[in-house]
């Protein structure tokens, strides 16, 4: 077998271009939900806040960073990895929240402040970790990314249609009510739908590598959960509060990252599968650790 560091998974420049349309409508359509207010509540609860940007941008990389120190996988693996810690909060974050019963305000204004931030902070944490160990320094030498092509990518997918989603709701409150919930559920089942399909093109090499990523991936869920849970916990943040952060640490913006990775690594064996099979367990053990907040204690102290 092949070592999954020299493999290439197929990706035609049309499937990349629709890929972006795609997560530019998904990003338009989470918008449609998001007002000016919704940001106040980083002002009203700042430690909360805090405790969630801590988790997500500093503690999760350096945390991956250590987990690839001590269990040395396959460098484009190791890289993968690093790049989806890099990512901004999913866009199913709001939703598990929804379901945990957590502080949705709070969740809310983190992925918008994630995503706001994700042009500055995607591209260094991934230069910055992945330059510190030397593997993993290697193909970043190799590719040669220019940190502005990423950083305007990243404007382009996120920020640009998440001001629009927003513009859309303010100034034409009406129209956003009408197709909020039809796009968002069309466009989440068209990306969903389209990553099926691009890992069919690809199924003899995933299925052939997933085992060399699988455990890797599911510890590493496993860890930004935890991470979210214990800094929301030394906080000493409401319930709902932490059990927001922790979902939105657990929660990554994995189609985003597969986007980068064809666009910049040329769809690098070990990335594309961690990121991909990232994409499908974070939904599982979201679910998970939401329904079983929600049973263990379905009334939260109010946040």
């Amino acid at each position: 077998m092949t070592d999954i560091d020299d493999i290439v998974l197929n990706f035609s420049p049309a499937s990349l271009t629709l890929l972006n349309i795609i997560l530019c409508v998904v990003m338009f359509s989470i918008a449609l939900d998001l007002k000016a207010d919704d940001f106040r509540e980083v002002s009203r609860r700042p430690k909360s806040f805090l405790a969630g940007m801590v988790s997500q941008f500093i503690a999760i990389p350096a945390l991956t960073y250590l987990l690839v120190i001590i269990l040395e996988p396959k460098p484009s693996i190791a890289l993968g990895l690093m790049l989806v810690a890099a990512c901004p909060g999913g866009n199913i974050s709001n939703f598990l929240t929804h379901r945990a019963r957590g502080n949705l305000a709070l969740s809310v204004s983190m992925s918008a402040f994630t995503t706001i931030a994700a042009p500055i902070a995607t591209p260094f944490n991934i230069a910055f970790w992945g330059s510190l160990y030397p593997p993993t320094r290697e193909i970043l030498r190799a590719t040669e990314i220019d940190p502005l092509s990423v950083l305007y990518t990243v404007m382009l997918l996120l920020v640009l249609p998440m001001a629009l989603g927003m513009l859309t709701n303010a100034r034409w409150p009406a129209l956003a009510a009408k197709i909020r919930k039809p796009l968002q559920i069309l466009s989440m089942f068209i990306f969903v739908g389209f990553v099926v399909a691009a890992l069919a093109a690809n199924w003899s090499f995933f299925l052939g590598y997933v085992g060399q990523v699988a455990l890797l991936v599911v510890l590493h869920n496993g860890i930004a959960l935890a991470c979210g849970y214990i800094i929301a916990t030394l906080a000493k943040v409401p319930d709902a509060d932490r059990r927001a952060i922790t979902i939105e640490s657990g929660i990554q913006n994995s189609g985003l990252g597969l986007i980068l990775i064809f666009a910049f690594f040329d769809g690098l064996g070990g990335m594309t599968v961690a990121a991909a099979f990232w994409g499908i367990w974070h939904a599982v053990s979201g679910l998970a650790f939401a329904n079983w907040v929600r049973r263990k204690d379905p009334a939260p102290a109010p946040a």
